[in-house]
């Protein structure tokens, strides 16, 4: 059977056709990528005609469809379906991609017709802006890269990366393999107390998965707290979920990361030196919208303190309320008590109102509607990469198609930790695609015997967030692919994520979708203005944990080569580190331990995790304009569209939020929010 990547996919949308896909197609469909897009490539740069934005710019633009094709079909279902198969093409391939790029990017003669073009006033003054961000984009891009560089450095240079992607690569393959063996096995089901029975039947169904027939399973879930511990009344139990998920890649087996964070940050260092760069923070942030670490650290030590102090002050409430001292497993698990007295707010007992089909289609897609005009239908006969896959057509408010949403919500063995959003086609009209296709993933169980999926607060919280991601892909509309989608910088990109979970709480949405499943009764007003007093409760520690995991990243990523390579004890350099920005609190561990810290060492977040706080400082802005102009309009939305997640990366950013917001972000509404005030 022909590899069906290497043509244009004949279904709807171009969605992927992956009923016919095979594993063995991936590894044909990069080489023969990679091969087209370097012939491609050196028409481009041996053209004899001087170099043009028609003849560099949009060439280049066209070239390697192929391989944006493969790519996009295999890394944006690759962390979803890790099976070992997957993995083994992951591994075999994430040095020969990042070898391709670099012979893309740090071409001379490729960089040297960009750098004429960019350099010809006239021509660019000629251009349309998003022609003339492209040719700025590119030459800054390749700039920082290091095109600019002689043969022997960019030689020493394309080691470096093709080593580093195979260090990201195993970093990612070795975490899921010990989250899996780390999942906690229970024999009685008297120790599950306090779960739902939803997730109780989750537990069971992925003990039966695993060979314990009779027994009950709890997976494990990314970040350092899991959701049972707000739950469980078996203190044991909670310390062992709590230990399994801190020992992550830190058990001195086949599957301990230490080393590789180690070889990870020391070549970062290397690489940064090597670009010019003082540090590995440095070089990442050279082309973001903070710029500087500096600017980074300012933001963040300016909040640490305050955070502090608020945990100090919760840690007195919980102790009080549990009427002994407490440990880091209890915190979750008081916490709630302590919302439950002093709010009455009870989230565990809200877990009826958010049955998983109801906040789809009743609060995320009505949401959207209204915002918008989207709607949302579910076409059965498309088929997603796995059976849970569900695929959904979107159009416009004017009834003009947009693309294509896929929704997977479950957990399983093969996909890794947390929830994303990925892109599977992008729109743009240079290649005459006028549609995106995108898929969010979730890690939420999935219960068996036919019980609903009962989301927790956090989890439906979860759910809007990426959907947020979702409609910043479906929405933006470019005219060249460099600019697709999500494609902005790493520390705007979280921004329309997370303005779009203000929905979760607003009284229209909230009143259309949390309903009981059982009696039909909508959430009572009285809990929802409770809920909505108690928002700030909890924000000490969930500042804390977030700041102390952003601090550890950029902590990791300020050390230059000798630094770097004087660690020898990931565990101590760490303790270190949280001890000195004066978060090293043992009842709030960081959000993500080095060990297990897959953002920043597998997934691209590398000192850049402060993403989130730095773009809710805009969010949170965002939040305070919808609330001063009337909320959940179209006209709202229109605007929303027109200067944040409907121009892709096309512009800059902040300028784009300056005309939304009419001028630059206000701090203090994020100080408010988390009670940093």
């Amino acid at each position: 059977m022909p590899n069906p990547l290497l043509s244009p996919s004949p279904l709807p949308f171009s969605l992927p056709p992956f009923a016919l896909l095979r594993d063995e197609h991936y590894p044909e469909g990069f080489d023969r990528g990679m091969a087209e897009h370097l012939a491609e490539v050196e028409a481009i740069v041996t053209d004899p005609q001087p170099p043009t934005f028609d003849n560099t710019l949009a060439a280049l633009e066209r070239s390697g469809r192929t391989l944006s094709r493969v790519s996009l079909t295999f890394f944006g279902t690759s962390s979803s379906l890790a099976t070992d198969a997957v993995q083994a093409i992951e591994e075999e391939y994430a040095p020969k991609l990042t070898a391709h790029g670099d012979a893309v990017r740090l071409d001379p003669r490729l960089y040297a017709r960009i750098k004429a073009v960019h350099d010809d006033a006239e021509a660019m003054a000629a251009l349309d802006p998003e022609s003339r961000r492209l040719v700025e984009r590119h030459l800054t891009e390749m700039t920082v890269a290091g095109a600019g560089l002689d043969d022997d450095a960019k030689t020493e240079l394309r080691v470096l990366n093709g080593r580093l992607a195979t260090l990201s690569t195993r970093f990612e393959k070795q975490l899921l393999a010990d989250s899996n063996d780390l999942a906690v096995l229970v024999d009685d089901v008297a120790d599950l107390d306090g779960l739902t029975a939803g997730e109780i039947s989750a537990a069971a169904e992925a003990a039966r998965e695993h060979g314990h027939d009779g027994k009950w399973l709890i997976t494990l879930v990314l970040p350092t707290g899991h959701p049972h511990l707000a739950s469980l009344t078996n203190r044991d139990l909670r310390r062992r979920v709590h230990e399994a998920q801190s020992a992550r890649g830190n058990r001195d087996n086949a599957h301990d990361t230490k080393a590789l964070v180690l070889e990870i940050v020391r070549l970062r260092a290397q690489r940064a030196r090597l670009l010019g760069y003082p540090t590995h923070a440095g070089a990442a942030l050279a082309d973001s919208t903070a710029r500087t670490p500096e600017r980074v650290m300012e933001l963040l030590g300016r909040l640490a303190p305050a955070a502090a102090r608020n945990i100090e002050t919760e840690r007195a409430l919980l102790e009080e309320e549990a009427g002994e001292p407490i440990e880091a497993h209890d915190w979750a698990f008081w916490a709630e008590r302590v919302r439950t007295s002093r709010y009455a707010v009870d989230l565990a007992a809200m877990r009826p109102y958010f049955e998983a089909e109801r906040v789809l289609r009743d609060g995320i897609f009505f949401a959207a509607e209204k915002l918008f005009g989207l709607t949302f239908h579910e076409r059965d006969d498309l088929v997603g990469y796995h059976p849970d896959v569900r695929v959904f057509e979107v159009h416009d408010a004017d009834g003009s198609p947009i693309g294509l949403y896929l929704l997977d919500l479950h957990t399983r063995d093969t996909k890794k930790g947390g929830a994303w959003m990925n892109s599977l086609v992008s729109q743009n009209t240079l290649l005459e695609q006028p549609h995106a296709v995108v898929v969010n993933n979730l890690n939420v169980p999935k219960p068996g015997g036919g019980q609903p999926t009962l989301l927790t607060y956090d989890e439906t919280r979860t759910f809007f967030h990426e959907f947020g991601h979702a409609l910043h892909g479906l929405l933006a509309h470019v005219t060249y692919p460099h600019f697709a989608g999500t494609r902005v910088f790493r520390d705007f990109v979280e921004y329309p994520s997370q303005v779009n979970e203000m929905w979760m709480l607003w009284p229209e949405v909230l009143s259309s979708y949390a309903v009981h499943h059982e009696t039909g009764e909508r959430l009572p007003d009285e809990l929802v203005q409770r809920l909505v007093s108690a928002q700030a409760w909890g924000e000490g520690f969930g500042t804390g944990e977030y700041l102390a995991a952003s601090l550890l990243d950029q902590a990791w990523h300020a050390l230059d080569v000798e630094e770097a390579a004087a660690v020898g004890d990931v565990q101590a350099f760490e303790a270190a580190a949280l001890e000195e920005v004066g978060l090293a609190n043992t009842l709030v561990p960081p959000r993500y331990r080095s060990t297990y810290f897959a953002h920043t060492f597998s997934y691209s977040y590398d000192a850049q995790y402060y993403a989130y706080i730095w773009s809710e400082v805009l969010d949170a802005d965002t939040v305070a304009w919808f609330r001063e102009n009337g909320g959940l309009t179209r006209a709202n939305g229109d605007r929303y569209r027109t200067y944040v997640v409907g121009i892709g990366g096309a512009a800059d950013p902040l300028e784009s939020y300056r005309e939304f917001r009419g001028g630059d972000a206000d701090i203090t509404h994020l100080l408010q929010r988390r009670g940093l005030d």
